[in-house]
C-alpha cells in the first residue's frame, strides 16, 4: 500500500503541474484541486508507514512562517506604494541612470543583487517592487519586463555569500553537523561567476522573452496620454501662490499645463508673461489623471465646484465616470450640474473627444459621452455606482498616495529590514508587526490591506507545501535522489557533479528550495565520500542548484511576490526561467570542476 501512495503522489503532482502549464484553469482552482486530491488520498486510503500522514500535516503549509512573511510583506509593500514613500529614492536612482529605460533597469537590478548578498532576498524584493513600478510609470515601460528579472537577480546575488539566502545557511548547518565548516566567503568566487553568467541572460535575453501582458498594456494605454481639463482654485495657503511665469511658462506646477488664468473677471491666455499666481485665481489646466493624482497628494489640486478643497485620506480614490445618454447632468454646465453635492464626490477634470474652447471649466456644458475625473471616499463611490446618471469605470479607481504619511511608512519598513538584517527578531514577527503598523497608523485602510493579500499566493504555497510533505513522507523524493545517483555511477567526478547539480536544480522548482537543500546535503556528502571527491564541491553544488528556483512561481517566495504585480502566468516562469536554470547548470559544469580541482 505504501507504493500505491508513492505513485499516487507522483500522479497528483504531475497532473497539477500539467494543469498549471495549460492555463486552462485559474491558479486558485488548480491549487485547491491539488490540495483536495492529497487530502482525499490520505483520508480515504490511510497511509500506515512513517506514522501516517494526517490532514493537519497536509494543511500545515497554510501556517508556514514563510507564507505569513510573504503575505505580511505584500501589505507592507502596499503601504510604501500607497504613501509614495519610495518615490524620492526612485527619482534619485532614475536620474543617475539618465534617460535610458534599459540603463535604469540594469542599475536597479544590480543594486538589488548586491543588497541580496548581505540581506534576505525577500525584503530586498519588497524594497524594489514599488521602485520599479514607479520607474515603469515614469518611463512608460512594461513593469512585466522588470519584476521577474528583479526576483531572479536577488536569487543570483544571494548565491554569493553564506548569509545571502536561507538555503545557503541550511546547507551549511547540515554540513556542519557532519564536520564540514563552510565559511562566509567560501562560495563567493564560483557564486560570482554563476551570477555574472545569469545576469547577462537576465539583462539582454529575458526582456525579449517576457511578454507585455494585454491587461498591463491596456491599463498603461488608458493611464497614459489621455488629457483632462480641470480647474484649480488658488485658495489661502495653496502651494501655487507666488509661482511666477518665466519665458511664458510656469515652473513648479509639475505635469500640469496651464491654459487659462481667470483673475477678478480678467482672463490671461498663454504664453504667460510676468504673471504671478495669487490667492483667488482660477487656474485652468490640462493634465493626465496621473498628474492630477500627484497634485492631490501634494495638496495642490482644487476642484471645479465651489466647495472646499478635498481632504485626502487613506480611503480617498480617484476614478473616471462617463455621462451616459439620458443623464440628468447632460446639457447642464459643470457649475450647475450638481454632481458634487448630489454624489458627495469632487470633480477634478473633464475630457471629451471633440475640442473644447478656452473657457472657464465651470462654464463647459456636459454632453453624453464626456468622461469626468472624480475623487471621493470608498463610501461615496459605492453610492455613485447605484446612480444611472454617472457610470463609474471600475478599472479606473485608484487610491491617492498619502504623501504626508510617507515618512511613517518608511520608518516602519526600515524597522523591518534592520531587525531582520541584524537578526534581532524573526522576519515573520517583524513583517506581521509591520503590516499591523501600516494599518494602525493610517498608511493603509483595511480594504487596501485586504486587496494586497494575494489569495493566489496563499493557495499556491499552501498546496505546494502539502505536495512536498506527501513526496517526502512517502519516500518519493528519496527515490528520485537515489535513482539519479545510481544512474551516474561509473562516470568521472566532473560528470557526476554536473548530473547531481541538474537533478537538484530541477527538483528545487517543484519542492521547497529549503526542503531540497536539506534533503540533498547528506546525499552530496555521501557521493563525495564514495568517489573520493572534495566534499566542498558537492556542498557548493547543492547550494547553487537549490537556489536555481527560476522555472516556476512556486520555486521561491520572491517569484510569488512579483507574480501579481508583474501580471505573470505560470507559463511565463517556465519560458523565462528554464533557460536560466540551464545556463547556471552549464556554467557550474565548467566552473565547479575547475575551481574544486576535479
Amino acid at each position: 500500500m505504501a507504493d500505491f501512495h508513492l505513485w499516487a503522489t507522483y500522479a497528483i503532482i504531475l497532473a497539477t503541474v500539467a494543469a498549471y502549464v495549460s492555463e486552462r484553469f485559474t491558479l486558485e482552482i488548480v491549487a485547491l484541486g491539488s490540495l483536495v486530491a492529497f487530502l482525499a488520498l490520505f483520508a480515504f486510503i490511510p497511509y500506515e508507514a512513517s506514522g501516517g500522514l494526517p490532514p493537519e500535516e497536509l494543511l500545515s503549509g497554510f501556517a508556514n512562517p514563510a507564507l505569513a512573511t510573504v503575505l505580511a510583506l505584500l501589505i507592507v509593500g502596499q503601504g510604501l506604494f500607497a504613501t509614495d514613500a519610495l518615490d524620492k529614492p526612485a527619482r534619485i536612482l532614475a536620474k543617475s541612470a539618465g534617460s535610458s529605460s534599459t540603463r535604469t533597469i540594469i542599475i536597479t537590478l544590480v543594486t538589488a543583487a548586491m543588497l541580496s548578498a548581505i540581506l534576505n532576498n525577500t525584503p530586498v524584493v519588497v524594497i524594489f517592487i514599488p521602485v520599479l513600478i514607479v520607474f515603469a510609470a515614469q518611463r512608460n515601460f512594461p513593469v512585466s519586463k522588470a519584476l521577474m528579472p528583479l526576483s531572479f537577480m536577488t536569487i543570483l546575488g544571494g548565491m554569493t555569500t553564506l548569509i545571502g539566502s536561507s538555503t545557503n545557511l541550511l546547507v551549511a548547518g547540515v554540513a556542519g553537523k557532519a564536520g564540514l565548516t563552510i565559511g562566509f566567503f567560501d562560495i563567493t568566487m564560483p557564486g560570482l561567476l554563476l551570477a555574472a553568467a545569469g545576469a547577462l541572460y537576465v539583462f539582454f535575453v529575458m526582456p525579449r522573452i517576457l511578454r507585455d501582458s494585454s491587461s498591463e498594456k491596456t491599463f498603461r494605454q488608458m493611464q497614459s496620454g489621455t488629457q483632462f481639463i480641470g480647474e484649480i482654485r488658488i485658495v489661502p495657503g495653496h502651494p501655487f501662490i507666488g509661482k511666477e511665469s518665466k519665458a511664458g511658462l510656469f515652473q513648479g506646477l509639475g505635469d500640469l499645463t496651464p491654459r487659462l488664468i481667470v483673475r477678478r473677471g480678467m482672463s490671461f491666455h498663454p504664453p504667460f508673461e510676468n504673471v504671478v499666481l495669487s490667492e483667488g485665481d482660477r487656474l485652468m489646466v490640462t493634465a493626465t489623471r496621473r498628474a492630477f493624482t500627484q497634485a492631490l497628494s501634494h495638496g495642490a489640486a482644487g476642484h471645479i465646484a465651489e466647495a472646499e478643497t478635498a481632504t485626502v485620506g487613506p480611503d480617498y480614490h480617484i476614478a473616471e465616470a462617463v455621462i451616459p445618454p439620458g443623464s440628468r447632468h447632460a446639457g447642464r454646465t459643470i457649475r450647475n450640474a450638481g454632481i458634487e453635492t448630489e454624489h458627495s464626490v469632487h470633480m477634478l477634470g473633464v475630457q471629451r473627444k471633440s475640442r473644447m474652447g478656452r473657457t472657464p471649466v465651470s462654464d463647459i456644458r456636459l454632453e453624453p459621452g464626456d468622461t469626468i475625473l472624480v475623487g471621493g471616499t470608498d463610501r461615496a463611490f459605492e453610492d455613485l455606482r447605484e446612480s444611472h446618471d454617472l457610470l463609474v469605470l471600475e478599472w479606473s479607481a485608484e487610491p491617492v498616495p498619502q504623501r504626508r504619511k510617507a515618512w511613517i511608512a518608511f520608518v516602519i519598513f526600515a524597522g523591518i529590514v534592520v531587525t531582520a538584517a541584524l537578526d534581532i527578531a524573526p522576519i515573520v514577527a517583524t513583517a506581521v508587526a509591520g503590516a499591523f503598523a501600516m494599518i494602525a497608523t493610517g498608511c493603509l485602510t483595511l480594504a487596501q490591506a485586504g486587496r494586497a493579500f494575494d489569495r493566489q499566493i496563499f493557495l499556491l504555497v499552501g498546496s505546494a507545501i502539502a505536495a512536498a510533505t506527501a513526496l517526502e513522507r512517502t519516500g518519493g523524493a528519496q527515490l528520485i535522489a537515489d535513482g539519479a545517483v545510481a544512474a551516474l555511477q561509473g562516470q568521472s567526478p566532473a560528470i557526476i557533479l554536473s548530473g547531481y547539480f541538474a537533478v537538484v536544480a530541477i527538483l528545487t522548482n517543484f519542492l521547497s528550495n529549503n526542503a531540497t537543500a536539506v534533503l540533498f546535503t547528506p546525499i552530496a556528502l555521501g557521493i563525495s565520500t564514495a568517489i573520493g571527491a572534495p566534499p566542498e564541491a558537492f556542498i557548493a553544488a547543492t547550494i547553487f542548484a537549490a537556489n536555481c528556483s527560476f522555472a516556476t512561481p512556486i520555486g521561491y517566495q520572491t517569484n510569488l511576490m512579483v507574480m501579481g504585480p508583474g501580471h505573470y502566468s505560470f507559463r511565463d516562469f517556465i519560458k523565462a526561467g528554464m533557460p536560466l536554470v540551464a545556463i547556471i547548470w552549464l556554467t557550474f559544469s565548467f566552473v565547479g570542476p575547475w575551481y574544486y580541482g576535479l
